[in-house]
């Protein structure tokens, strides 16, 4: 586990000198992406994500970055690194929210390092105050459709993939650092062969399909992906248009993501749910591929494509990934029909858990439903803001 780092102990070291760098070559940015295995080493929990898709996520190639910028900043002791952030500006946040809102993210530091810390927050508040952001949150990494927040609840157990896995001291470091909570997110996990309210279900399923004349739920072909896709598209990006700092991922955005995840996803646990043939809702949750990246180290030779294979057939676990409905067809009762045809999928594959997440702290409708599935809340994540 983590080193013990006590409240008092975060002042101890801020006499020593840290130096705040910017990144500005590949080798800087090797020590950028690199830097959590020196963080988590020993940590058992921790799932070191693979270095390519690091390598993805922080460059060019990133749509994200097709309307937004970003920073990185390097923190030193005695040249050794010690800590590392990135600042981003979404400029589709800015536009949407109305609201000069920036972002730090791909946060990491090492215990009792108090001063290198508050060194690297600043950097990338100033980085933002420069380009007229007066709010700066976080962490985000580098969006809110990707990972983001600190864990504060449940570190007893890896992350599900791509939830974030962070340690305690973090949220010293921003309470010290004059950051306030903005926002929880949390995670529910269920049991699914637990589900206290399937037969409910049943009866629920069985009428609304008297009520709603041609309502259709249904696996998605994945012979017909790009067809799929687009109605994914339409739906998730008006469905979440109203939730807290959401922000409608582009076409490029969502192809990206697709591409990434098609060779993770199983058609069963896509299911739409269509009335007289069109699209009106969907849900998609997939394997828990972290039970495989956890044996990877970071790496996909050869050796570690084999244990991916090997590994993959161990999954035990699925993670609800997101679940939209168009706004007319709310509330009637088509969320649950999802759940229910994705969890006796999940069922029949031999799947037992389900994380459901990640569901806002004051999205009271979503966490009944997680309940509902038998969901118990098992971990918080939190958001940070600073005024610039």
């Amino acid at each position: 586990m983590f080193p013990a780092c006590p409240r008092q102990e975060l002042y101890h070291r801020c006499e020593v000198f840290v130096q705040i760098d910017l990144v500005s070559d590949k080798q800087d940015m090797g020590q950028f992406i690199r830097f959590p295995w020196k963080v988590y080493e020993g940590n058992p929990h921790w799932v070191p994500p693979l270095l390519k898709e690091m390598e993805f996520m922080l460059g060019d190639k990133n749509p994200f970055f097709k309307h937004a910028e970003s920073a990185y900043f390097l923190a030193r002791e005695n040249g050794a690194v010690v800590g590392r952030i990135a600042a981003i500006i979404d400029r589709n946040h800015i536009n949407i929210h109305n609201e000069q809102v920036g972002f730090f993210g791909f946060f990491e530091c090492l215990p009792v390092q108090i001063a290198a810390a508050e060194g690297l927050l600043n950097a990338a508040s100033g980085w933002l105050k420069e380009r007229a952001i007066e709010v700066m949150r976080g962490p985000m990494n580098p969006s809110v459709n990707d990972e983001c927040g600190f864990l504060f609840e449940g570190f007893d157990s890896p992350p599900m993939i791509m939830m974030p896995y962070t340690p305690p001291y973090y949220l010293d470091y921003m309470e010290h650092c004059g950051l306030a909570k903005v926002k929880d997110l949390y995670a529910y996990i269920s049991v699914i062969k637990d589900v206290p309210s399937a037969d409910r279900l049943e009866k629920l399923a069985a009428s609304l399909r008297k009520r709603i004349p041609g309502l259709v739920v249904r696996p998605a072909n994945m012979r017909k992906f790009q067809k799929e896709l687009s109605a994914v598209k339409d739906i998730y990006n008006s469905a979440w248009v109203h939730n807290w700092g959401f922000v409608p991922m582009t076409e490029e955005e969502i192809d990206s993501l697709a591409d990434r995840l098609k060779s993770l996803l199983v058609a069963d646990l896509l299911i739409m749910a269509e009335v007289n043939g069109d699209p009106v809702a969907f849900f998609m949750a997939v394997p828990d591929f972290n039970h495989v990246l956890s044996k990877l180290n970071g790496k996909l030779g050869p050796v570690e494509i084999l244990k991916f294979l090997w590994h993959s057939r161990k999954i035990k676990d699925i993670r609800v990934l997101t679940l939209g409905v168009k706004e007319e067809y709310r509330r009637k009762g088509i969320e649950a029909m999802l759940y229910l045809a994705s969890f006796k999928a999940a069922m029949k594959r031999g799947y037992e858990r389900a994380e459901m997440s990640w569901v806002l702290e004051d999205n009271v409708l979503m966490q009944k439903g997680c309940e509902l599935m038998g969901g118990k809340l098992y971990k918080k994540y939190r958001i940070f803001e600073r005024i610039l």
